[in-house]
């Protein structure tokens, strides 16, 4: 929330930005002039079907790998990334696919070298380590080989080990792969706690739940372009398909409905009619209201919307992104063209 009232209705300043951003290996175009901002303090996810260059994205963004030809201005924590590489590695923390972790030294001493490499003093490293190392509950397990941890405790060790430098922006690409779902809900409560206290996450996940439950904003990126993007919920409205179930036990009272409703779609063998419908309130009273008059008792009434896993087909499926045929709140949806839909 806003500290004064000057500042209502601004939106935080970007932690990273990227203007037409690009990428090609030989002939191979991996980025095709993909567009970020990023604010301060939120969540970022990027999903994408394997391929679609999330990870590439993360890496040119944290100075691993230098951008195509072309690309315009890219700012990282305040810092152009061109021009001043140094001060944006100074500014983030890096936790890859595969974990950083050397698996024939112990938490602590991993915690340690990362302490080192940091330039901290001796006394330093060792209570940072510390802080962090009951931070992410891995005090019990500190003095033992890295090799022995669960991969949930691996995890937790690695991004305790990218927090040594206490950066303000994290590039976390996809950090919950291969865990079991209690780890995977740990960590998510582990990114949530870095938010709170003011950390950007750059999130790229294979987890559409995951982009569900933490993401401020989502881009899909598809083929090296961003096919959509905003909230969670402004993605969901492009995809049609939401819809009204109504399932019956009496075959005539089912009989009589797919009759009187000319818009169902019915299922005469589950006795199930579903009327189109984005599941607001007053859709619902409506057809409530209809079934009161015709005197009709539907045996169970559901609300069925599109979840991101619909969103993710019709923007990646093998036709290309699939245009919103309808209100899209403020999501974005780029123009394509036959020359830009690859």
């Amino acid at each position: 929330m806003p500290n004064n009232q000057s500042n209502q209705g601004q939106r935080p300043p970007a932690a990273v930005s990227a203007l037409g951003l690009r990428k090609s290996y030989g002939p191979k175009t991996v980025l095709d002039g993909v567009d970020l901002t990023v604010p301060e303090g939120t969540v970022f996810a990027l999903l994408g079907p394997n391929g679609a260059g999330k990870t590439t994205v993360v890496k040119i963004l944290s100075t691993l790998v230098s951008a195509g030809p072309g690309t315009g201005e890219i700012r990282v924590g305040g810092h152009d990334l061109a021009a001043d590489p140094q001060a944006v590695r100074a500014a983030i923390g890096v936790t890859g696919q595969f974990s950083a972790v050397d698996g024939l030294i112990t938490g602590e001493e991993n915690m340690l070298l990362m302490a080192d490499l940091h330039h901290f003093p001796r006394s330093e490293g060792k209570r940072v380590a510390a802080e962090l190392l009951e931070r992410f509950d891995l005090v019990e397990a500190a003095k033992k080989p890295a090799s022995t941890y669960s991969g949930g405790m691996k995890r937790r060790l690695d991004i305790a080990m990218t927090l040594v430098g206490d950066p303000r922006i994290i590039f976390l690409d996809e950090p919950t792969t291969g865990l079991d779902p209690r780890s995977r809900h740990n960590m998510w409560g582990i990114i949530r706690e870095l938010v709170a206290g003011g950390v950007t996450v750059f999130l790229t996940t294979q987890y559409l739940e995951e982009a569900d439950e933490l993401a401020d904003r989502i881009a899909v990126l598809n083929d090296g372009r961003i096919a959509a993007e905003g909230t969670a919920e402004e993605l969901k409205r492009l995809v049609p398909g939401g819809h009204v179930r109504l399932r019956f036990t009496d075959p005539a009272a089912y009989r009589f409905a797919a009759l009187a409703v000319r818009e169902a779609t019915g299922d005469d063998e589950a006795l199930t009619l579903s009327i189109p419908s984005g599941g607001s309130q007053r859709e619902l009273r409506s057809i409530l209201d209809w079934l009161d008059a015709a005197e009709i008792e539907a045996d169970e009434l559901t609300v069925h919307t599109p979840d991101l896993d619909d969103v993710f087909f019709a923007l990646t499926g093998p036709t290309g992104p699939t245009a919103p045929t309808g209100p899209a709140a403020s999501a974005t949806v780029p123009n394509q063209t036959k020359e830009n839909v690859r």
